[in-house]
């Protein structure tokens, strides 16, 4: 006889709702209950880390761990030098990346953590300074620290008050705390983000500028002030920018002649073959440096509604030519 079908109990919609809930509300509150305690201690690790001529070196284990290697990340990426250290592997050898110049950040919810604790007296030995965040000022794990940042919450999410839940989000929220501040205290900004961030669309708006993606050398359009207009028109059509430059003979922009000129001068007149360039282009073509920055580029193109612009130095010498899907490939925009 075949195994009979189980056929799975319909969930209780409503239970699974109420519980979502329920454990939101509980870390909610856990995170609150922060607020208060953000006073001296906090300023005091604050100005540990700021002072720290070496680096920030986190460590935890098991779920804790995982809120010091996010605290590690957020804090390289946001101007404090950090990197994570296991503290299990620190007991055989990492403990070498300890140095007296830093500050070492231990995260315990206990604070009796066996691995962490046994590699307390090297790391305060080694000259390091020590900040600990713990859900328990009065553990072991505190009492070693020069700082410590109390992270306790009432209960956890967690029905059987187990699972690491509240007391690692609340862990997680005060080291976010931790990091912004020492942003803000930096003067970190969006230049600085976008440095460590080059790969990120914020590092691409900041970090490109319009020499990076505009075209040059024979890609350019350009004719000679003075030339037929027929020239022009073939210039723009080979180059398929939209529109081509207008030179004077020292390499000066003297204007621009777009396939927009070419439409409205086609409702005046067929007759173009009698016409030079200099008496249909815009002499006050909207143009960018090839050192300003991409998306400079990119607000004078909307601001103007056009999708080209001439490059030119400071001298107003032709040196580049961008299109907006220059920028879209370089994904500026």
């Amino acid at each position: 006889m075949p195994d009979a079908i189980v056929v799975p109990t319909p969930p209780d919609a409503a239970r699974l709702i109420a519980q979502a809930r329920e454990v939101l509300r509980i870390e909610a509150d856990a995170v609150a209950g922060l607020i208060p305690r953000i006073g001296d201690d906090f300023v005091a690790a604050c100005t540990l880390i700021l002072s720290c001529p070496g680096r920030v070196v986190v460590s935890g284990i098991g779920k804790s761990g995982h809120v010091a290697r996010k605290l590690a990340a957020t804090m390289a990426s946001t101007g404090t030098p950090a990197f994570f250290v296991h503290p299990a592997e620190a007991s055989h050898g990492d403990l070498g990346m300890v140095t007296r110049d830093d500050v070492f950040i231990a995260l315990s919810n206990s604070g009796k953590t066996d691995e962490l604790l046994a590699i307390m007296l090297p790391v305060k030995r080694q000259g390091a300074r020590l900040i600990a965040i713990t859900g328990d000022p009065a553990s072991p794990l505190a009492r070693e620290a020069d700082v410590h940042l109390d992270a306790r919450i009432d209960k956890e999410a967690c029905p059987l008050n187990l699972a690491p839940t509240a007391s690692t989000t609340a862990a997680l929220a005060l080291g976010d705390a931790l990091a912004v501040a020492l942003l803000d205290a930096r003067g970190f900004g969006e230049a600085d983000f976008a440095r460590s961030h080059p790969g990120g669309a914020l590092g691409r708006r900041l970090l490109t500028r319009v020499s990076d993606v505009m075209r040059s050398g024979d890609a350019v359009p350009q004719v000679a002030a003075g030339c037929d207009l027929t020239a022009a028109i073939l210039e723009v059509t080979r180059k398929r920018m939209g529109m081509t430059a207008v030179t004077h003979p020292d390499g000066t922009l003297a204007g621009v002649f777009t396939d927009g000129d070419l439409r409205r001068l086609l409702e005046r007149t067929t007759n173009l073959a009698s016409l030079k360039v200099d008496e249909v282009m815009s002499t006050q073509a909207t143009t960018v440096g090839p050192q300003d920055l991409a998306v400079e580029a990119v607000r004078r193109m909307e601001e103007r509604r056009i999708n080209q612009l001439p490059v030119i130095d400071g001298d107003r010498r032709l040196v580049g030519a961008v299109h907006i899907h220059d920028l879209l490939l370089a994904r500026v925009i």
